[in-house]
C-alpha cells in the first residue's frame, strides 16, 4: 500500500473520531447548564471543556454557551471545529476514494453535506441536541459501515490506528482538565452536589455511565471513576483499551507488509501499554495526575511520530533496503 493512502486512511478516521468527541462533549455540557445550582460557574466549565480540546480561543469565543458552542462547532476559523472536522475527514476519504467501500464514501460525504448545511442560528432555535445527536450517530454509522465493508488489509489497520490514537488522547486531555480542578485528594468523603454532577457528566462525556454502574454501582467514587475511564482493559472509551487496540493494528500492519518487524513505533506502543497495564490510581495519585497524564499524551505523540517515519515520511533508501 502507498504510503500516501495509509497517510489519507490515517487521518481520515482521526478528523471523524475528533468530531465525535467534540460534538459528545458539547452535548453533555449543554445538558450540565440544566443541573447548575446557585453557587456552580457555568463559565469555567467551558472554559475548562476549550482547554480540554486544545483549541486556542479568544475572550468573545467563550463569553456563553451560545457563542462556544458556536465556536466548538461551527467556527471555519478554528481548526478543530466540528465542521472543519468533517470536511477534512471527508477530503482524505475523497483522495482515496478506490480504497475504501462506496458505502463509506457516501456516508462521509453524506454526513459533511448535511453538517455543512447546518447553521447555528438553526440549531439553537430548533434543538442543539439533535445536532450533536446525528454527528456522533453518524460518525458511529461510519465506523460501523468501515467494519462491516473493508477487507482486514493494513488500510482498515490504519483507520484502527487513527481512530485509537486520537481518542486516547482525547481521554487524556479531559481527564487531565478534571483532575486538575477536582483533584483525588479533595475527596474523603460524602462530595457536594455540584460536584456530583461534574463527575457524573465526565461519565457521560465518555458515553461511560451504564458502563461504570455495571462494573462498580451508581454511587459514583472519584478514584473508582478515573479507574475505570483510565485502566479498563474492556471499555472502549478507556486509555489502556485504545492503547491495546493501538497496539494491535501496529503488529497487524507489520505483519501484512513484512517490514518493520519491531519497529519504534511498536516498541513505543508496547511499553505504553506495559505501563497501563500494571499501573493503577495510587500510581497516577502519586506521580500526579498532571504528570501522569501529559506522560501518557507525550508517548501518544510520539508514537505518531514514529508511525510517520516507518510508513510514511521515511527515506527513499529505506525503503530500497
Amino acid at each position: 500500500m502507498l504510503s500516501r493512502v495509509g497517510d489519507n486512511l490515517y487521518w481520515m478516521s482521526r478528523y471523524l473520531e475528533r468530531a465525535e468527541n467534540t460534538a459528545r462533549l458539547v452535548d453533555v455540557y449543554l445538558d450540565l447548564g440544566l443541573e447548575e445550582t446557585r453557587g456552580s460557574t457555568p463559565g469555567a466549565r467551558w472554559e475548562r471543556l476549550v482547554s480540554a480540546l486544545h483549541v486556542p480561543a479568544k475572550a468573545d469565543d467563550i463569553r456563553d454557551e451560545y457563542s462556544v458552542t458556536q465556536f466548538l462547532a461551527f467556527d471555519s476559523k478554528n481548526a478543530t471545529s466540528i465542521v472543519v472536522c468533517v470536511a477534512n475527514g471527508r477530503e482524505n476519504a475523497r483522495q482515496v476514494r478506490e480504497k475504501i467501500s462506496s458505502e463509506m464514501w457516501m456516508q462521509v460525504n453524506r454526513q459533511y453535506l448535511d453538517v455543512r448545511n447546518t447553521s447555528m442560528s438553526r440549531i439553537w432555535n430548533e434543538q442543539p441536541h439533535e445536532f450533536f445527536r446525528a454527528v456522533k450517530e453518524g460518525v458511529h454509522l461510519f465506523q460501523g459501515i468501515t467494519d462491516s465493508t473493508m477487507v482486514r488489509d493494513e488500510g482498515w489497520q490504519f483507520i484502527q490506528l487513527g481512530r485509537y490514537l486520537q481518542r486516547a488522547i482525547n481521554i487524556a486531555n479531559l481527564l487531565d482538565e478534571y483532575l486538575t480542578t477536582f483533584p483525588l485528594t479533595r475527596y474523603t468523603n460524602n462530595m457536594a452536589m455540584d460536584d456530583y454532577f461534574e463527575w457524573l457528566g465526565l461519565l457521560k462525556c465518555f458515553t461511560a455511565f451504564e458502563a461504570y454502574c455495571k462494573v462498580y454501582h451508581a454511587d459514583l467514587l472519584p478514584r473508582r471513576i478515573i479507574e475505570f475511564v483510565a485502566f479498563n482493559p474492556e471499555f472502549p472509551h478507556s486509555i489502556r483499551f485504545c492503547v491495546e487496540m493501538l497496539q494491535t493494528a501496529l503488529q497487524a500492519i507489520s505483519d501484512a507488509t513484512g517490514v518493520h518487524k519491531n519497529s519504534r513505533s511498536q516498541r513505543l506502543a508496547g511499553r505504553l501499554r506495559s505501563k497501563l497495564l500494571y499501573d493503577q490510581v495510587d500510581d497516577l495519585a502519586a506521580r500526579g495526575a498532571h504528570d501522569y497524564l501529559d506522560d501518557i499524551k507525550q508517548q501518544c505523540l510520539q508514537i505518531h511520530d514514529a508511525i510517520y517515519e516507518t510508513y510514511v515520511d521515511y527515506p527513499v533508501e529505506a525503503a530500497l533496503t
